[in-house]
């Protein structure tokens, strides 16, 4: 279904970048009032978000951090009614090496979390219902947004084209500083919005951004229908026909060459079987079971934000939480667009 929209609100907005956080916001803009060309080098599945496990998760950082993903999580709530989204709403138990009653840091995220979230549950027997293995003496869970990425980074492709958004294939490189003039001529715009990921050390001059390889691995599902966390460890069933393990993150890593052979992929699928019993006899899926990319890590956190007297706005550096918090920073981006005027 195409959007008709009255002239006045005939502003048209670049965005660069196509993973999760520049579909999300051209979505969000071209909803908003906004014509939309989306320009990027690469569409999915060849980037960084299709490798992600793609858990949602309540963020440790800042309060803007959080605001983001209780939006995200309201709305990936609601899209988990159509299967066609490739999101779904399934139980996630974390568990806690010392009481959470006894660790006020846990235990103050927890409760943080036990008002955004349904079906939230405290119960240490979760630990033996689950039947996981090892130190662990507290559980929690609570229903959680899971996303099949390949379904859902086409459907979401597919929903910013129905749209009316233009979508075009092209590198762009400098600073966007320096670029800015020529591209909103050359696209016809008004404003920019940077989603480019680690395309921002470049574009944005961004010191603080550095990539953090990342890889999950994809073994057939033996009949696991809820999420397990502990210790950075992720287990996440997806669709009916897989599993997908998380965990590894490497600082400063250029190189996705990760195979079932590399022994971090063999140490973390290792370290899976023994938390967790039922995995010990999946087998890896046919095809590509290791997926690996680089996050967009900043140490000063996402920066949404915009360039000091530039009509360019930057929405990147979200490491491992950009389907966590991909509504809400696609909100916040669009609405400083609006304030550019």
């Amino acid at each position: 279904m195409r959007y008709h929209l009255p002239r006045r609100y005939s502003r048209r907005l670049l965005v660069l970048g196509a993973g999760v956080v520049g579909l999300t916001t051209a979505l969000v803009a071209r909803r908003r009032g906004f014509e939309v060309t989306v320009v990027a080098d690469r569409y999915a599945p060849h980037v960084t978000s299709a490798t992600a496990a793609a858990l949602w998760e309540w963020p440790v950082a800042d309060a803007r951090a959080k605001e983001w993903a209780a939006l995200s999580y309201r709305i990936f709530n609601d899209m988990a009614a159509d299967p066609l989204t490739g999101v779904a709403m399934r139980p996630s138990l974390s568990y806690q090496r010392v009481p959470i009653d006894a660790n006020p840091e846990a235990l103050a995220g927890m409760t943080e979390l036990r008002a955004h979230v349904r079906g939230f549950r405290h119960d240490s027997t979760l630990i033996a219902v689950h039947g996981v293995r090892g130190d662990v003496t507290d559980a929690y869970e609570y229903l959680a947004p899971m996303v099949d990425t390949d379904r859902y980074l086409a459907w979401l492709l597919r929903e910013v084209r129905s749209a009316g958004c233009e979508v075009e294939v092209a590198l762009i490189r400098g600073k966007l500083t320096d670029e800015q003039d020529r591209l909103l001529r050359r696209y016809d715009a008004t404003a920019i919005v940077n989603c480019t990921g680690l395309g921002a050390i470049e574009l944005a001059a961004d010191p603080d951004l550095r990539p953090l390889r990342g890889a999950s691995v994809h073994l057939r599902n033996p009949g696991i229908g809820c999420a397990h966390r502990v210790d950075g460890l992720s287990i996440v069933p997806r669709a009916r026909d897989r599993v997908v393990l998380g965990g590894i993150v490497e600082s400063d890593r250029w190189t996705t060459d990760l195979t079932m052979k590399s022994h971090q992929i063999l140490e973390l699928v290792a370290r899976c079987r023994i938390f967790l019993p039922t995995l010990r006899e999946a087998q890896p899926v046919p095809g590509n079971p290791v997926r690996s990319g680089l996050r967009p890590h900043r140490d000063r956190g996402v920066r949404v934000e915009v360039e000091r007297g530039c009509p360019i706005v930057h929405n990147f550096g979200h490491g491992d939480t950009g389907f966590t918090v991909s509504w809400g920073c696609a909100e916040d981006a669009v609405d400083l667009v609006d304030k550019l005027g």
